[in-house]
């Protein structure tokens, strides 16, 4: 049995986030999500508008949360873009913006929640990265570096507040079947299948499972952890 906890999802809307959203309904959980429409989280869930690079959006989401479902115990920082294209091609806007959402989005939304973490003496953030983050990806050093970076961000949060009984994992998902890698061309996206030893996309699912673990009583002694859920494509990065 996990105890039920208050769960914010970002980026709840659709795709990884919207199926962590719905298994963490299912476990039992109070569940919010946002999205920047303010719209199309899971059924039971409660969604509100918000917009990971605006600190003041951020804050009035955790206030309308804090209200109708109590303090944020378990973050699952998922909202994120991407902008890719190689080196030379890319711009300093593309490069920012995507850093501006992944990592200092990440922190605005877990800084807004480390109070109420700390006053609860309990906390569970969960980061979602990416296998690009360590693997590397041509086209993607906006991206990667943004996903890289939340290992770091992760670990000296562990330091920071492990003895308070809140714990920062990280979850690397491989290439995942979503709306964005059904767009690939299919040549590409046989490429990709060959790079990994599973020989399939992963589900949404399957990111939802790990990151129930993590929310759940049973990781109360992981910290710090990227756990790979990739099908193996990753290994050893």
């Amino acid at each position: 049995m996990t105890t039920p906890r208050t769960v914010l999802v970002t980026g709840g809307n659709r795709g990884i986030g919207f199926a962590i959203a719905e298994r963490m309904i299912a476990d039992g959980h109070r569940v919010a999500v946002t999205s920047r429409s303010g719209e199309g989280g899971p059924e039971g869930a409660l969604t509100v508008r918000a917009d990971v690079s605006d600190a003041a959006s951020i804050d009035a989401a955790f206030s309308e949360i804090e209200a109708e479902l109590g303090a944020v115990e378990v973050v699952v920082a998922n909202a994120g873009i991407t902008k890719d294209t190689l080196l030379l091609r890319m711009t300093e806007e593309e490069f920012t913006s995507v850093i501006d959402t992944n990592l200092t989005g990440t922190f605005r939304v877990v800084k807004r929640a480390a109070k109420g973490l700390l006053k609860g003496r309990f906390g569970r953030v969960i980061l979602i990265s990416s296998v690009v983050g360590l693997y590397g990806s041509p086209g993607q050093i906006n991206y990667s570096s943004s996903k890289a970076a939340l290992v770091g961000f992760a670990r000296s949060l562990t330091r920071e507040l492990g003895a308070r009984n809140i714990t920062a994992n990280v979850i690397a998902p491989g290439f995942i079947e979503t709306d964005m890698t059904a767009a690939l061309p299919e040549a590409q996206q046989e490429q990709y299948r060959a790079s990994i030893p599973a020989g399939r996309f992963g589900q949404v699912s399957e990111i939802a499972g790990a990151a129930s673990f993590l929310a759940g009583d049973d990781a109360a002694y992981i910290s710090g952890a990227i756990i790979p859920v990739d099908g193996g494509m990753g290994m050893g990065h």
